[in-house]
């Protein structure tokens, strides 16, 4: 794209704990850049990173987003610096994750006073999952009572001894130096030369030339130890850490130093496609592309955001959708940095890049190649909704509207979910925490001036028996002309195992004629559909009908299907039935200061321990905890742990609702027919 070639592109993500520094320094980088015309500040509301709406009400990152810069380095070489600011928010943990499949190195942010967080910890494993080679910038150290010798021998018992520092902070915190400059202070040249010798055998540790090199005295050239030093980044071998003071522009250089020498490109690093198959990333290869995210722009409208993974992308040019097998044609591309938007004639590996009016392309997650291609990346694999809110319009008006409001902001951030409920015909907004939450009802003002009202969402109770019961109901109707009757005796019992089926017809001599029978099956689905409890679906049982009646002139099959219903329920009634809720299976990870709390909250929900263990430092309890005591603890739990503690959940069954509970949910469902009945 900068005409740079891509051994010399350095495409990497920033991440970190919520205010541990990440934009500030995107800030800094663009003010360097000339990108922008001052230092954006988030507090001001002047900062060109989080520059929507959303992000300057909440003075918070929402949105992943990529910058592109060329850096010209200290020696004179130009690099292609690709970097992409990501939200430290646990509700936008999803725009992280995205974020991750669009780069070849991290550089996670830790705050100097603050220390190692949770959300240091959650990205950390994050890079580990997906093999994401690292660095570590140091933030904030010019605050009061920062150390930072403490905070890296903190950071090496977290994270292991591969963390290195390859900038030091002056004793004053006037400045930094870079380890392998010149210049060297004597105060730090001790520290320097150990490191440089910690260093200069990792990097050779990447080669066996290097390596017998090294271990026969010899020193490494420059080049030999910049070229190893990037292999053993690559590799995880050595996980560099950086210091910035960004405020006070102390840091900025060596930080980009050190990223432009150590971070690795994409080809050092190629893509892989589902198969595993490396994509060769020069830009006369065969062009591959990825869909890292999705954004509906007010003025250009649907975007694509696509990593080149290889070969070149040129404007005005076709390409395959891989993952839907369409053909497609792009127009301009756009190299995007916050609200500026330039159109370039073509992308490269490494680079990232906006694509407009695209028809076939709609979806993060999917492959572009070349026409014939058929090389196909893996899916992004967000996490599960933790948060559920009953959205409903405000007014009539809004109704129409807030169907399509909700497919938008659900296109935008795969994390949320939107799903229609037919059993409590609620529609259900699905995602990872309240402030998303909000955010996306925001969205929908502001964008398709959609008003709407979250609530609790209702509980998908269901009902079953616990006993057999014996029904009966004659339906006989005359009113003149031609009658209605039907009979029917049934017995409903549960039905746990499923192993026969659910409605027996068990009639001998007669009694009712065959062709009444699937009459009789829908009344009795019908009355499945309410129950006889509190008007929820009933299941997990079985219906046997075993005798009945029938008149040769007024039986007909709706007689049958009245009567097919008000047998079932009769016998229902008499089968001690239950409410079932559903059962979730909780993962919860918090510090250890927070066991016993969160220990004790679960019970109070009616959660049951099922396991305690210990992942990374943090302790780990399995529960099973009925949703309805769920609906709000992502939330909650925040609250509980100072943001510290997080959650998994999936559903794992229906169980029985203990009679204290049944006897609110049955009373409130009672008010609620006569209230429809008034």
């Amino acid at each position: 794209m900068n005409d740079i070639p891509v051994s010399d592109v350095r495409n990497f993500v920033i991440m970190g704990h919520t205010g541990s520094g990440k934009t500030t320094f995107i800030d800094a980088l663009l003010f360097k850049f000339g990108l922008n015309d001052r230092f954006g500040s988030v507090s001001a509301g002047s900062s060109m990173v989080d520059y929507t709406d959303e992000e300057k009400h909440r003075k918070t990152s929402i949105y992943a987003k990529p910058f592109t810069a060329v850096y010209k380095s200290v020696a004179g070489k130009s690099y292609d610096l690709v970097f992409t600011d990501t939200p430290g928010y646990m509700d936008f943990y999803g725009q992280v994750i995205a974020a991750t499949r669009a780069t070849e190195a991290a550089l996670i942010t830790i705050d100097a006073a603050a220390g190692i967080q949770v959300g240091t910890h959650r990205v950390w494993r994050l890079c580990e999952k997906q093999g994401i080679p690292r660095g570590i910038l140091v933030t904030g150290l010019d605050k009061e009572n920062t150390d930072f010798k403490k905070l890296v021998a903190g950071i090496q018992s977290t994270f292991g001894d591969k963390c290195v520092p390859v900038i030091l902070p002056l004793p004053d915190k006037s400045g930094v130096v870079d380890v392998f400059g010149k210049n060297m202070p004597a105060a730090l040249a001790g520290e320097a030369d150990a490191i440089k010798s910690t260093m200069s055998e990792r990097a050779a540790e990447t080669s066996d030339a290097l390596i017998e090199k090294f271990l026969g005295g010899e020193a490494l050239t420059p080049e030999e130890l910049a070229n190893g030093m990037r292999l053993a980044v690559a590799r995880g071998i050595v996980v560099p850490i950086f210091v910035c003071m960004a405020l006070k522009n102390i840091g900025v250089t060596e930080t980009l130093e050190g990223i432009a020498r150590m971070f690795p490109s994409p080809a050092d690093r190629p893509a892989k496609d589902a198969e595993g198959k490396e994509i060769p990333s020069g830009a006369n290869e065969s062009f591959v592309g990825y869909v890292w995210r999705t954004v509906n722009d007010s003025f250009v409208g649907n975007l694509a955001f696509v990593r080149v993974l290889g070969g070149t992308l040129k404007a005005d040019s076709e390409f395959q959708n891989t993952s839907k097998n369409q053909k497609e044609r792009v127009g301009a591309l756009l190299q995007v940095n916050g609200k500026k938007q330039v159109p370039v004639t073509s992308a490269t590996a490494g680079d990232i890049v906006a694509l407009t009016k695209l028809k076939a392309v709609t979806t993060v997650g999917d492959t572009m190649g070349a026409v014939g291609s058929k090389v196909v990346c893996d899916k992004i694999k967000f996490p599960s909704p933790t948060m559920f809110m009953a959205v409903y319009a405000k007014t009539s008006a809004d109704e129409d509207k807030i169907g399509t409001a909700l497919a938008r902001v659900s296109e935008e951030d795969p994390t949320l979910k939107v799903e229609r409920n037919v059993e409590t015909k609620e529609t259900i907004l699905q995602g990872l925490g309240d402030v998303q939450i909000d955010v996306a009802v925001e969205r929908m003002k502001l964008r398709s001036n959609v008003d709407v009202v979250l609530s609790t969402p209702k509980v998908p109770y269901r009902e079953t028996v616990t006993s057999l019961g014996d029904g009966h109901y004659k339906h006989k109707k005359q009113s003149g002309g031609r009658g209605q009757y039907g009979e029917v005796y049934m017995k409903v019992d549960p039905n746990r195992g499923k192993a026969e089926e659910w409605f027996v017809d068990a009639l001998v001599g007669g009694a009712i004629p065959g062709n009444f029978v699937p009459a009789i099956q829908k009344g009795v689905l019908e009355g499945m559909a309410s129950g006889a409890v509190a008007g929820y679906p009933v299941t997990g049982v079985r219906v046997t009908i075993y005798d009945g009646s029938y008149h040769d002139v007024d039986s007909s099959e709706i007689a049958f299907k009245i009567a097919g219903s008000r047998a079932f329920r009769d016998a229902m009634s008499k089968a001690k039935p239950v409410l079932l809720e559903p059962i979730m299976t909780v993962k919860v990870m918090v510090p250890d200061q927070f066991l016993g709390d969160i220990n004790g909250d679960l019970n109070h929900r009616r959660g049951r321990i099922m396991g305690m263990g210990n992942e990374e430092g943090m302790q780990v309890i399995t529960a099973e905890v009925p949703q309805s005591e769920l609906f709000r603890y992502v939330a909650e739990l925040r609250s509980m742990t100072g943001g510290q503690g997080t959650f998994e959940m999936e559903f794992l069954r229906y169980d029985i609702v203990p009679s204290n509970v049944a006897q609110k949910v049955i009373a409130a469902s009672d008010k609620k027919k006569v209230e429809e009945n008034e």
